[in-house]
Formats: C-alpha cells, sequence, structure tokens
C-alpha cells in the first residue's frame, strides 16, 4: 500500500499539479495540507473523478487538510486536537482506512520566535505528542503524516548554521519532535536513509530548487504496528520542478502486506 503526505499550497490553485501527480504515482491514501479553502471550495468533484474519496477540514484563506483514498472512502475518527477548544485552526484530521488509522496534521510554522505564533506552536506541538500517545497505546496501526514544519536534525536543513533562530528549527521544537518519536514512532524516510540529504521543501526564492537549498519538514511517521512493514519511503521532488507548483514535494511510503523488514530510528 502506497501513503502519501503533500502539502499542496492552495489545493485549487495547484489543482492540476495534483491531478497530475495522483495519475502519475497512484498513492492509495493522500494526506493534503495547506488547502486555503473553506469547506465549500473543497474541489471534491474533481478528486472524485480522479478516483479518490476526501474528507476534508478547511479554512479561508489558511491552513486546512484532507484525506484522499482510493483503497475505501476514509471514515473520519476526530476533526481537530484535543486540549484546546478555542482552537479554531483548520490543522488536524484523523480517519480510519483500510485497516489504518491516519492522522493527517499542519504543524504551525511559528514565526516569528519569540512571540504568540511560537508559543501557540509549541503548544500545539504538545497537544498532538499527548494524542500520540494515545494513538501508541491503543496498539493501532497508525501513521502520522504531514508537514510538521520541523528539521530534526542538521542533516535535514541546507546550510544549517542560518536557520538557527527560526521556529522550525529551535532546540525546544527539535526536541518536541524527538519526544514524539520516542513514544515509538518510526520516521520513515529516516528509517530507510539514515544518512542522505533528503528535503522536501524550497522556498520559491533565490533558486532553491535548482541549488537544492531545501528542507527536510515533510514526515510519514509509523507506529510500532507497521514499522516492520516498511517497505520503501521517497520524495517525488520531481514535482517541485513543474510549473505552477507548490514549494514543497509529495513524500510517500511503501507498506507490505506482513513483517518485511526491521525499520529502525537513527538518533538526532
Amino acid at each position: 500500500m502506497k501513503i502519501a503526505t503533500y502539502n499542496v499550497n492552495g489545493v485549487n490553485g495547484r489543482l492540476p499539479v495534483l491531478l497530475r501527480w495522483l495519475e502519475e504515482s497512484r498513492p492509495d491514501i493522500v494526506c493534503l495540507q495547506e488547502l486555503k479553502a473553506p469547506e465549500e471550495r473543497f474541489p471534491a468533484a474533481a478528486i472524485a473523478a480522479a478516483g479518490y474519496d476526501a474528507i476534508w477540514h478547511g479554512q479561508k484563506s489558511w491552513n486546512g487538510v484532507a484525506i484522499l483514498s482510493r483503497v475505501g472512502a476514509p471514515v473520519e475518527t476526530r476533526r481537530g486536537l484535543p486540549g484546546d477548544p478555542q482552537d479554531t485552526h483548520s490543522r488536524y484530521i484523523e480517519a480510519a482506512v483500510n485497516g489504518l488509522l491516519i492522522g493527517g496534521l499542519y504543524l504551525p510554522n511559528g514565526n516569528p520566535r519569540p512571540g504568540p505564533k511560537f508559543d501557540y506552536k509549541l503548544a500545539w506541538f504538545e497537544r498532538l505528542i499527548a494524542h500520540a500517545a494515545e494513538l501508541i497505546d491503543s496498539g493501532a496501526p497508525a501513521i502520522l503524516a504531514g508537514d510538521f514544519n520541523v528539521m530534526p536534525t542538521e542533516r535535514d536543513v541546507y546550510k544549517p548554521e542560518r536557520w538557527l533562530d527560526d521556529a522550525l528549527f529551535a532546540p525546544e521544537v527539535r526536541a518536541a519532535y524527538f519526544r514524539l518519536l520516542d513514544q515509538g514512532w518510526t520516521d520513515a524516510l529516516r528509517a530507510l536513509h539514515p544518512d542522505e540529504t533528503i528535503y522536501t521543501f524550497w522556498d520559491y526564492f533565490r533558486n532553491a530548487f535548482v541549488r537544492d537549498a531545501g528542507l527536510r519538514i515533510d514526515h510519514l511517521l509509523l507506529s510500532p504496528a507497521l514499522a516492520d512493514r516498511l517497505l520503501a519511503a521517497e520524495v517525488d521532488s520531481h514535482v517541485r520542478g513543474w510549473e505552477k507548483t507548490s514549494d514543497h514535494a509529495p513524500v510517500w511510503i511503501e507498506l507490505g502486506e506482513g513483517k518485511r523488514r526491521r525499520a529502525k530510528r537513527q538518533p538526532g
């Protein structure tokens, strides 16, 4: 089974790119982020015509997450993280899909740091860690997939010395990411590519994609029930080079039906 995450940076404006990639890659399940569309503007008909059932959590102009599936309709289990009823941002959606529990997320950017946006990021991360612990305790075959807005290590960022004051590379944020992994989650890309330079995001400015001056901020985390089923984990980086594309590239994993290999989380 092929499961992907893709920050589309505007689902309607980038719809031709999304549909082209879906046809080319044929993922079974996809988590989308940054829809930047209210509920009624999600392009459900076009997604359905491409062969996918969908659930989505939209918001006008900002945020927004969705789960697409061509292996059975997603059955929504959660919309928004628990822990803050005043939080109206559309950043988390969860569904049961074909025997898996999929949590699609868009973690806050947090800049400028310090400030209220950074405080919100840390608080949101704590809520994610608390909910993720419940998923681990349940024993469910679960995946957390999305734009985490975290570069976990220096391997995950071009010229890390330039990012020391950025919220995506802040020590508190990186520590929170590894506290999440320490619950038992496997970072799929790093499990299979422990030493490679891998990026999932390239800014539109300064010719970043051509220079391969990127960041790895889009992650797929596997619960212990799935870690042994991990067969492949890759980035469709060529999609970042398409016309009118997102500044992120799709990231995907392939899971086997049974235990095939032992995936190991690399230390930070």
